[in-house]
């Protein structure tokens, strides 16, 4: 159709004339209404060709009257530049190009005859070229045409394959889809008849495993008895989990039947095995006397030798004891089988070493309690490796059997313990168990030892408990009740004996000292032996010269001090804080009582100076021996204060409260005896430290005013006086002259202060001895006179302000009072 339209088309084109033509291009830019319309860059250029194009150059070549005659467009090729010689030259040429150089033309008519030819060529040939290319385009039309029809057919055959791939896909898909679902039924059908089948294994293992456990010859040493075990334990475990199949309950109790079977011969085997090796030992034994010797081959080499025989077959109810009930109860039964045997076995024999332990050790109870808890030790630890040898999880059971084994032990023991007196023995006997056994033994070794710790906690819980009850006898008897003999009491010839035997021994060990120098400066040559004589010397020298003094001694304590200082030592690491700060109040302040008796008696039978420096010294020593005791020497009493409540029944007991009875008010008298009359709860603590602390302060207070009134007593009298005096006269008493007054005259105040002045001088002496003999120690002895040497300063002091203000110089004269450096010179010489 387009073909034909194309053509149509060129043929009216060719119909029309040049002028039809002109006239239509006319149309196509004409100003009112254009076919063609230029737009405004379109018309410029236009007008840039026109204008290039009018300015052409005229070709040299063409004579200057034919210039108007001649066409770009006659000329078909372009002429060269050469300027010709004439016009004929150039003239010949046109005509040739023209193909008219043979032809003349001499009238109008050859002329416009020749210039049509020559037009109509001039389009032929100028139209040439458009039906060339009309040609051309006509054949690509056809061969278009018939592409298009080739590509027609070609859409149909694909058209047609397309429905016929489309119709074979679709039935393939269906096909593979079927296919598909075939396999994937297939699969199913396999995965279910593989699940049926793994089901149905566990159910079909039934018959195979009661085969085999019913077999005659079947061990269960052998290699195939523990994979029967695992198989069946794995039977029973997807049957149980599985409580929904058919015949559940019958395939489950004929599989229980066959583990009770299995549990049975493994049980069987191995309590043979045991009563076996404890049959042999019993044979050999019978008894259970073995001696020393023999007792490990016959205990403990015999069961490790066989203890690779059942190992294997507890190890394996071992791992299944935690999921599997019946093994658990199987391995109880087991652990207690063996637990039995050893105690047959071990009973006769410990029993029969704890006696020879005890006949041997009959009269020292600590060696027998070392012994004996050694030995116990020994049997637990041995015990414990030899069951480590059996099983490899722990029982309680081991424990309890080695704790009944240690309670024969203890059964023997506390009879003797209970019996005891002696405190030394008593708190030895808690040292070896605290120390030696406890945090020894049992802190190094406490798995194996938890049933000895028990037993020894047990046993030193006995001991403590009979420490504190012969704590508390010691301390009625030898503490408060202690009678004292007259050597206990010879104070101060006990001291001053014991110094005179002290420097004794120190002048004959000087002299002997002195004779060894001598005899090694004539002998010896060897400057390596002088050296280290006189090392030695200067040693002994210092030995000397910080030698106890005999107060200091030991052995020179009164013997309650003596007896409470070793009683607290034995007790303090031996019971527990709490108790032993009880006992050690009670001790203490049975230990003052008896010291405070003493010095009683003391200043009674001697001087008054050697009954408080005893006690003072002894107080010191207590002081000084309980303060390493590093713990607190207070207790609390609770006491029920009944006095709010007696007021109260008095109150209510008054006839006057009779008719408060009935009051509906809170004046109530039965209210106010139940509101009033609680008793009170009073806490209270005792010190015992504190209560030394408080004897020794009020004992030295003592000496210290007793000794100021030795020395200056009429002194500090006649100065009281004459405060009173002075009092008398502020209050509004008569003046007085103290110079005149009877007992204050001039002479009698000489007197008195030279009475002081030689009291001071004679007995200070003494005094300052006393104290060296009993305190033996200067620090303490210038601590304890410092308040006396200041009292008696200060009076003399006093006397000397008196005596200036109320006597004149003649008076002073006359009293002649020492002055203060007299009285200072004089205390310090004999200090």
């Amino acid at each position: 159709m387009l073909t034909e339209t194309m053509a149509s088309m060129d043929q009216s084109l060719l119909d029309l004339s040049e002028k039809e033509i002109r006239e239509k291009l006319s149309l196509w830019d004409r100003r009112g209404d254009p076919m063609a319309p230029l737009t405004e860059k379109q018309n410029d250029s236009i007008l840039e060709i026109r204008t290039a194009a009018e300015t052409l150059p005229i070709p040299s070549e063409l004579p200057i009257e034919d210039l108007c005659s001649l066409t770009s467009r006659s000329l078909r090729t372009t002429f060269t530049t050469t300027v010709p010689a004439s016009t004929e030259d150039v003239l010949l040429k046109g005509f040739q190009a023209l193909d008219i150089e043979n032809e003349r033309i001499e009238t109008a008519q050859q002329f416009f005859s020749w210039f049509s030819k020559l037009q109509v060529q001039m389009d032929q040939d100028e139209g040439a070229k458009y039906r060339k290319t009309r040609d051309s385009l006509n054949c690509y039309q056809e061969q278009c045409d018939s592409i298009l029809n080739d590509v027609n057919e070609a859409l149909q055959h694909l058209d047609s394959l397309q429905k016929q791939y489309l119709f074979v896909s679709t039935k393939t898909g269906t096909l593979h889809e079927a296919c598909e679902q075939l396999l994937k039924e297939q699969s199913e059908l396999v995965d279910l008849a593989e699940s049926i089948q793994q089901k149905l294994s566990y159910f079909n293992e039934l018959e195979n495993i009661n085969t085999k456990l019913n077999l005659p010859t079947l061990s269960v040493n052998s290699e195939e008895f523990i994979p029967v075990l695992s198989k069946l334990d794995d039977c029973i475990e997807y049957v149980s989990s599985h409580p929904n199949f058919k015949d559940y309950p019958v395939y489950l109790t004929k599989f229980k039947q066959c583990l009770s079977r299995a549990m049975h011969l493994m049980k069987t085997h191995t309590v043979n095995t045991m009563h076996n090796l404890t049959s042999q030992l019993t044979k050999r034994d019978p008894l259970g006397t073995a001696n020393a010797d023999n007792a490990f081959t016959l205990y403990y080499v015999k069961f490790r030798a066989a203890a690779p025989k059942v190992r294997t077959l507890i190890e394996q109810v071992e791992q299944r004891s935690e999921k599997i009930p019946e093994y658990h109860q199987l391995l109880d039964e087991i652990h207690q089988c063996y637990l039995d045997q050893r105690e047959v076995l071990l009973s006769p024999s410990i029993t029969s070493t704890i006696t020879d332990l005890t006949s041997q050790n009959n009269k020292d109870h600590c060696a027998l309690v070392r012994s004996g808890c050694a030995f116990m030790v020994h049997v637990c630890q041995d015990e414990h490796q030899l069951y480590n040898e059996f099983f490899s999880k722990p029982t309680p059971k081991l424990d309890e059997l080695l704790e009944k084994l240690c309670l024969s032990l203890y059964d023997v023991l506390r009879p003797l313990i209970i019996h005891v007196i002696h405190l030394e023995t008593l708190s030895e006997l808690c040292g070896i168990l605290k120390n030696e056994m406890l945090e020894d033994h049992v802190h190094n070794n406490a798995g194996q030892l938890g049933a000895f710790e028990a037993v020894v906690k047990q046993m030193l819980e006995d001991v403590q408990e009979r420490l504190v009850y012969r704590t508390h006898i010691y301390i009625q008897s030898d503490i408060i009740g202690y009678n004292p003999a007259p050597g206990d009491l010879a104070y101060p010839e006990k001291l001053e004996m014991m110094e005179k035997i002290a420097q004794s021994l120190k002048e004959e060990q000087l002299r002997l000292t002195s004779s060894e120098s001598s005899f090694s400066d004539v002998q010896l040559e060897d400057p390596e032996a002088k050296r280290v004589i006189s090392s030695a010397g200067a040693v002994e020298g210092s030995r000397l010269q910080t030698s106890i003094s005999p107060a200091d001694l030991h052995g020179m304590w009164y013997p309650t001090v003596r007896r409470t200082l070793v009683c607290l030592s034995k007790l303090y690491r031996c019971i527990d804080r709490a108790v032993f700060q009880g006992l050690s109040q009670e001790a203490l302040s049975a230990c003052i009582q008896s010291l405070l008796k003493a010095s009683d008696v003391i200043l009674k039978n001697k001087t008054q100076i050697d009954g408080q420096l005893f006690l003072i010294k002894h107080l010191l020593i207590m002081r000084e021996q309980i303060a390493p005791f590093h713990t607190d020497f207070a207790i609390k009493e609770i006491s029920l204060d009944l006095k709010k409540t007696r007021d109260a029944a008095f109150k209510i007991l008054n006839p006057k409260a009779v008719p408060k009875f009935f009051r509906l008010n809170s004046h109530n008298a039965i209210l106010e005896f139940l509101l009033e009359g609680t008793p009170e709860i009073r806490e209270h603590y005792i010190d015992s430290k504190k209560d030394v602390d408080r004897h020794l302060k009020c004992s030295c207070e003592q000496f210290i005013q007793q000794q100021t009134a030795i020395f200056v007593g009429s002194l500090e009298e006649f100065l009281t006086k004459v405060s009173a005096l002075k009092t008398m006269v502020a209050q509004g008493g008569p003046t007085y002259n103290l110079s005149q007054q009877p007992w204050a005259q001039p002479a009698k105040i000489h007197d008195l202060v030279m009475d002081t002045y030689r009291v001071i001088k004679s007995k200070l002496p003494g005094t300052l001895q006393s104290m060296s003999l009993y305190l033996a120690n200067r620090d303490t002895e210038f601590i304890l006179f410092k308040p006396v040497r200041n009292n008696i300063q200060q009076l003399f002091q006093r006397l000397h302000a008196l005596l200036q203000e109320e006597y004149s110089g003649e008076d002073l004269q006359i009293i002649a009072c020492p002055s203060m450096e007299q009285i200072n010179l004089l205390l310090s010489v004999n200090k």
